[in-house]
């Protein structure tokens, strides 16, 4: 026993003052703002692997469609030669006079059957405003369409006339498609990858093609888990701490210019301690557009870590509901330093509350700018659903910004209804990496007479355009809630449109 302690003590003795080291290089490093390039170095490294991985993988399926090619090859040989000796010569394909296998007028587009008499087409989607969605944005299935046109029947007569039972096949193909996936659904589940990243979850065994797959594979197994997860907790850790005790002391100080330069810099220093804690390479545009005091700045939101992907280049007030346990400390430490506002769970329900509390933080330019997510939930980096209109009615400049993660070096989308915010962490900590790109965009004010479901709207096509996400109408709620009553009408509206004739 006296021996286990001594091994212990020797290793602690160690392994201390290298760590102390390192975690004092870290808060030096970004209270400065400054990096080695250590991170952008490893980001380089893992696009050279997951090549390697995408070529050996591409290089496995030559071979077994080759393999499989020449197996078919062989067994049709093998059916002449026993077919050799019959007056009939045999063939595998059809003979002209026999009629296509497909119909008359039947061929394959890409591996599916397409009549040149079906009417189905992929443009009938059933939206809240489908004229509205789609116009001028690009949507998943088809990027080059500017604008829907559905067709309509031009009179009773011809209607009478022409009329085929193919002529119901759109409908019913959008009703289909609505039920096995809609737009909103999709958007709440994690994006998918067009190559695999050694990391995602699989069936197909990509691990396993080659020996050097495997080895690399394994590798990144040992150092994700046994490596950068122990340092990455150590790191948020004492980012955690820091936030704690440097709010305390800031929050201890009275209200004058010295107390916001020092919470300028221990939230910067703080937000860019957590950004180390997950590798995050991030890399910000357009910096002189960055918002000013006393200014709204909205944004898109896929995670949590947003706020943290946006503190560590400017200081934000936050906006949001107050909790209990360890996030509610974290909530009073941050509001003892900055003007951070908080509401009660029955406060938030009082749009008109709301709506004052941020009128009065925008009024007073000492304050820093305040950062909302008008979604008002997480979607999945892939698209932007409706904004709710109360950010958008506070006089002022809006400073639009939009977020991009690359999801080859890990899944930044939190899917709070199926994984706890611990699981997520743990997620993001055995990732490889978080990769995001920061565009901040020109500051818009609301024109004279426009609405401020109109503003909302204008803006958030501004931040889908920019981030290459896709412009949606549809409100992020419906994650938990039903749809809208005047939607459904909206919809029988649109339906009616296009049966009525002349």
């Amino acid at each position: 026993m006296a021996l286990l302690w001594t091994v212990l003590s020797v290793s602690t003795s160690l392994l201390l003052t290298p760590c102390l080291m390192f975690l004092l290089a870290i808060m030096f490093l970004a209270s400065m703002g400054k990096s080695l390039g250590v991170r952008r170095l490893y980001v380089k490294t893992l696009l050279k692997i997951f090549e390697y991985g995408r070529e050996s993988i591409e290089i496995a399926k030559r071979q077994s469609q080759t393999n499989e090619e020449r197996k078919a090859a062989e067994a049709a040989e093998g059916r002449k030669a026993l077919l050799n000796g019959n007056a009939t010569p045999v063939s595998d394909s059809p003979s002209p006079q026999d009629p296509s296998p497909h119909g008359d007028n039947g061929h394959k587009q890409d591996g599916v059957l397409v009549n040149s008499s079906h009417v189905i087409s992929h443009d009938l989607i059933l939206q809240p405003d489908p004229e509205l969605n789609y116009n001028g944005v690009q949507s998943d299935s088809d990027k080059d369409k500017d604008e829907v046109e559905l067709p309509r029947r031009s009179s009773e007569d011809k209607l009478k006339r022409d009329f085929e039972l193919s002529d119901c096949f759109e409908f019913v193909k959008a009703g289909v498609e609505a039920i096995i996936e809609d737009q909103v659904t999709s958007r709440f589940e994690a994006e998918e990858l067009r190559s695999w990243n050694l990391l995602t979850r699989t069936n197909r065994r990509y691990e396993f093609i080659s020996w050097r797959l495997t080895v690399i594979w394994m590798s990144g197994f040992v150092m994700r888990y046994f490596f950068l997860f122990p340092l990455r907790v150590l790191i948020c850790f004492f980012g955690l701490l820091w936030t704690l005790i440097g709010t305390g002391l800031v929050g201890l100080i009275p209200d004058c210019a010295l107390k916001r330069i020092l919470n300028n810099w221990v939230m910067l220093t703080c937000f860019r301690i957590l950004a180390r804690s997950l590798s995050s390479s991030l890399t910000y545009h357009n910096l002189e557009l960055m918002p000013k005091s006393g200014g709204v700045c909205v944004a898109n939101h896929t995670s949590p870590i947003d706020v943290v992907i946006l503190g560590t280049m400017t200081t934000f007030a936050l906006i949001g509901q107050r909790h209990g346990g360890f996030l509610g400390i974290l909530q009073r430490a941050l509001a003892r330093a900055s003007p951070h506002i908080w509401f009660e769970r029955g406060e938030v329900k009082d749009r008109t509350a709301v709506t004052q509390r941020l009128k009065k933080h925008v009024s007073d330019p000492n304050n820093p700018p305040i950062l909302i997510f008008p979604e008002g939930t997480c979607i999945n980096n892939t698209s932007v659903m409706q904004f709710k209109k109360g950010s958008f009615e506070v006089k002022g400049a809006i400073y639009p910004v939009a977020i991009k993660y690359d999801p080859r070096f890990g899944d930044a989308f939190w899917n709070s209804s199926r994984y706890s915010m611990m699981q997520y962490l743990y997620m993001m900590m055995t990732s490889w990496a978080i990769v995001c790109d920061v565009w901040y965009l020109p500051p818009v004010i609301r024109e004279e007479g426009e609405s401020a479901v109109s503003f909302a709207s204008r803006v958030k096509r501004e931040i889908a355009k920019q981030g290459g996400l896709v412009d949606l109408m549809w409100d992020g709620q419906l994650k938990r809630s039903k749809p809208k009553p005047e939607w459904k009408e909206r919809q029988q509206e649109e339906f009616s449109k296009r049966l009525k004739v002349e």
